[in-house]
């Protein structure tokens, strides 16, 4: 399987070679997995990379991912089946950070290589990254599986393990809390930074 330019490589275990009714199947939902994470590599990296802090962490957790979804059943419903990767990839980072193997500090250079440019689109991304980074993990988390990846709230609430309930409430208080870190002063516009810095050279 190729994978999206810029995200890891993708090397899938095993193949479908086996032989009767219960093999066929298996090859069937074998496929199905495998349209899933083509589909959803780029969104799977990204989403890797903020846990993990890192290109090589990201591929890593994305290639556990792969191996752990193609021996698993996925869900009958299609519409779930990108919701079921992602949990699994915040399963195995959740399993490997409890261990030691990841850095406690996730994502904090996922944007390091970002240069600075006239852009009002990216200072306002920039800042907002800033303000996400005050968050605190559960509310980080649920501004960046619906605001940023995309999930409407049943897929977040099956990422998450969570009712749609509380997906929407912690939601709300996130958006909250962002808003106010962004106009309260906690996190100065990366605008003004940069002419800071300007005025300082």
């Amino acid at each position: 399987m190729q994978a999206p330019a810029g995200a890891g490589g993708l090397e899938l275990p095993g193949r479908c070679d086996r032989q009767g009714e219960f093999a066929a199947e298996g090859c069937v939902l074998r496929v199905i997995v495998e349209r899933a994470l083509r589909q959803n590599w780029e969104r799977l990296f990204s989403y890797a990379l903020r846990l993990s802090g890192s290109r090589d962490g990201a591929a890593d957790l994305l290639q556990s991912c792969a191996t752990k979804a193609l021996a698993a059943s996925p869900p009958e419903e299609a519409e779930r089946v990108r919701a079921w990767l992602f949990a699994i990839l915040r399963n195995i980072w959740i399993d490997e950070h409890r261990r030691g193997e990841t850095s406690a500090h996730a994502a904090e250079g996922a944007f390091e290589d970002e240069q600075w440019c006239h852009d009002d689109r990216l200072i306002a991304a920039i800042t907002v990254r800033q303000a996400l980074e005050r968050l605190d993990p559960p509310h980080r988390e649920i501004v960046e599986l619906v605001d940023l990846a995309g999930f409407r709230y049943g897929e977040a609430a099956d990422i998450l393990g969570v009712p749609v309930g509380t997906v929407m409430s912690r939601l709300s208080r996130a958006r909250l809390l962002l808003l106010n870190a962004i106009e309260g002063g906690t996190v100065r516009p990366f605008a003004a930074r940069q002419r800071k810095r300007a005025n300082e050279t």
